[in-house]
C-alpha cells in the first residue's frame, strides 16, 4: 500500500500525456471495467475500459508490453492510462475526446498535481 506522502511525491513527477511502457497484469472482466498495467512504480496503472476498444477481443492481454500515456490521475492511488498504440485505443478516439475532454491537447505536458 502507498502512503499518502509518496503518492503525493510520485504524483509531483507525473505529466498529462507522460509515455511509459507497462505490462498488462491483470484483465478482470474483458470488456467491462478495463486493463490493469504495470508501469514501474509503486502505485498501479489502470486504462478504462471507456479508452479501449468496443471488442474485448481487440484489448491487450495479460502479459502484453505496450506504452502508454498518462491519461488522468486524481486522489485514487492508481494512475488512469491510455493506450499509445491505436492498436488497443477506442476507434473513435478523436470524437472521444472532443466530446468529452476537449481540452486534452492543451494538457498534455503539464503536471497532474
Amino acid at each position: 500500500m502507498v502512503t499518502d506522502a509518496e503518492w503525493t511525491r510520485i504524483r509531483r513527477g507525473l505529466r498529462f500525456g507522460q509515455v511509459f511502457e507497462g505490462t498488462v497484469v491483470k484483465v478482470p472482466r474483458p470488456g467491462a471495467i478495463g486493463i490493469f498495467v504495470d508501469i514501474g512504480l509503486s502505485v498501479g496503472g489502470f486504462v478504462d475500459v471507456l479508452l479501449l476498444p468496443e471488442q474485448s477481443d481487440d484489448w491487450p492481454t495479460e502479459g502484453t508490453v505496450a506504452d502508454f500515456e498518462i491519461w488522468w490521475a486524481d486522489s485514487r492511488r492508481q494512475i488512469r492510462l491510455k493506450p499509445s498504440d491505436i492498436r488497443y485505443l477506442r476507434n473513435d478516439f478523436t470524437e472521444f475526446v472532443r466530446r468529452f475532454r476537449p481540452n486534452w491537447s492543451s494538457q498534455v505536458g503539464r503536471p497532474v498535481s
